[in-house]
């Protein structure tokens, strides 16, 4: 039988060298790495270290080779989230942007048919967000991945409202990330941000975006959310009773329901358990559940697609959630990822 397609719709990766952005620009809080040894660098934030990463994380070549191993036939690009940098001058996170854009551009180019490329744009300006998101999409980019909010901003606002109009009127998926998760002052010990800051963060974004009536104004845009939808899927009912007993609260904005949105956006498959995957692909679909694994970070599923893989399902329904969902959520077709295509 043939091996199915596989598309990696949540893996994140940096250029090799990263400019001093700090010393560019005149201010601190940039990442740079430091190649302190071969196949290893520090993510270093100034003089702060955040990550060491491998060079899985900026060689191509070595992911290629994972890949094969791993049985994915293809890879989404995104950055890593500490990049998005919405903190800075607007014009500055904009020159960053079009760096990290125009790399995983180049990579896109060259193995068209092992990867997809998601930009990152300054949402901190809208006129500028846009203005890269259509140059994203002239270089051959499919989306754009966005944090879970802008500098506290839930992405419901009504000033991004436009940056979400012309994602929906160029085609251009959106990948929703959690970073600089809330709460964090108060989960400073057993890496509580990424475990239970990481999916509030999530189901925030996710929440927010339905009860602004975002979603409802634009019903053509592709929004796929990370970690599978964080804590979302097992708190809806909540959210849902939530919205029918105090209607005052919940409905200022929409007076749709929270459930009429199940299988109006997408998540990754990303969920650590069995139980809770067969939960939000029964809530939400096969169609709207897409193999994701934050690769190449420790987080992320170290053998990609090996969840699915053991499931009770049929080879359809495994090959929607491998790679069915993900080309639906970036509109590409298969014969794209196809050898010799």
């Amino acid at each position: 039988m043939a091996e199915l397609l596989a598309i990696d719709v949540h893996t994140h990766i940096l250029p090799e060298h990263i400019p001093d952005f700090g010393a560019r620009f005149g201010y601190k809080g940039f990442i740079h790495l430091d190649h302190h040894r071969p196949g290893c660098a520090r993510m270093m934030m100034d003089d702060k270290f955040f990550r060491e990463v491998q060079a899985n994380c900026w060689d191509p070549l070595v992911r290629l080779d994972e890949c094969d191993g791993h049985r994915v036939h293809a890879q989404v690009l995104s950055t890593v989230p500490v990049m998005f940098s919405y903190w800075a001058r607007p014009q500055d996170a904009l020159e960053l942007s079009c760096f990290l854009n125009d790399h995983i551009a180049g990579i896109v180019d060259r193995w068209p048919h092992r990867f997809v490329g998601l930009g990152t744009v300054p949402m901190q300006d809208t006129a500028l967000a846009v203005q890269e998101l259509e140059r994203c999409r002239s270089i051959g980019l499919s989306g754009i991945q966005i944090g879970t909010h802008v500098e506290g901003i839930n992405l419901g606002d009504p000033r991004f409202l436009e940056i979400f109009q012309a994602c929906e009127a160029l085609g251009m998926a959106v990948f929703v990330h959690p970073w600089d998760m809330l709460g964090k002052e108060r989960m400073d010990k057993y890496w509580l941000p990424w475990l239970v800051g990481m999916p509030a963060e999530t189901t925030l974004a996710i929440s927010s975006m339905i009860f602004s009536g975002l979603l409802e104004r634009l019903p053509r845009l592709r929004v796929a959310f990370a970690h599978g939808g964080g804590s979302f899927p097992a708190t809806l009912g909540r959210i849902q009773h939530g919205f029918e007993v105090r209607p005052d609260l919940c409905a200022v904005d929409n007076q749709v329901p929270p459930k009429a949105y199940l299988g109006r956006f997408w998540i990754d498959a990303l969920v650590h358990d069995p139980a809770i995957l067969k939960l939000v692909v029964d809530m939400l679909g096969a169609e709207r559940v897409a193999l994701g694994t934050d690769y190449p970070f420790p987080l992320g599923e170290l053998e990609p697609g090996s969840m699915i893989r053991s499931m009770p399902w049929d080879d359809a329904r495994k090959e929607m959630l491998l790679s069915g969902a993900a080309l639906n959520w970036l509109d590409l077709p298969r014969q794209r990822f196809m050898p010799g295509s």
